[in-house]
């Protein structure tokens, strides 16, 4: 199993997000119409990453950066985006190793929290992020009006770093 930073625009990486929004179709009736473009992806801004085995992308995700905005954002967030494994690879331990890699990767570049936006018809994508450590958070982004959104956060730093970071009036 090999995780590489990818273009969001590479062929990989349009081909997984075809089968996620076919995910999201099937779930929810429609595709997720995020705007998204790939300069959101470029470090140090964010990074899309794909995980290979033999050759073949089975999952994918990426984070791209956030400050505060009137979409609910707050200063520092690294927003997580097509969390996604392919059906057959599935309850391998690839999204969580993603998870974690885009979260070092978020930390690395100086971001302080990390945020993810899913829907109740995705119980599996739920449940990995509390068991990762994510919490309920007020809603933000497109979805945030939508009654099957669900926003969940998790902090990058923590305690003396998290302590300077409120005291410099950001959000940890």
């Amino acid at each position: 199993m090999e995780i590489r930073a990818v273009p969001y625009d590479h062929a990989d990486a349009v081909a997984l997000d075809r089968l996620v929004q076919l995910e999201y179709a099937r779930r929810y009736g429609d595709g997720d119409v995020t705007p998204l473009d790939p300069a959101m992806f470029r470090p140090p801004h964010g990074v899309y990453l794909l995980a290979y085995e033999d050759g073949r992308p089975l999952a994918t995700g990426g984070w791209r950066a956030q400050d505060a905005n009137p979409e609910g954002y707050a200063d520092g967030d690294a927003e997580i985006k097509r969390m996604f494994v392919v059906a057959e690879a599935r309850g391998r331990g690839l999204a969580r190793r993603i998870l974690a890699a885009l979260e070092a990767d978020a930390r690395a570049a100086g971001r302080t929290r990390m945020v993810l936006e899913t829907g109740i018809k995705q119980p599996e994508a739920l449940a990995l992020y509390a068991s990762c450590g994510y919490l309920p958070a007020p809603k933000f982004g497109l979805y945030r009006t939508y009654e099957d959104s669900r926003c969940m956060a998790k902090p990058l730093v923590g305690g003396e770093e998290a302590e300077r970071g409120r005291r410099a009036g950001t959000h940890a």
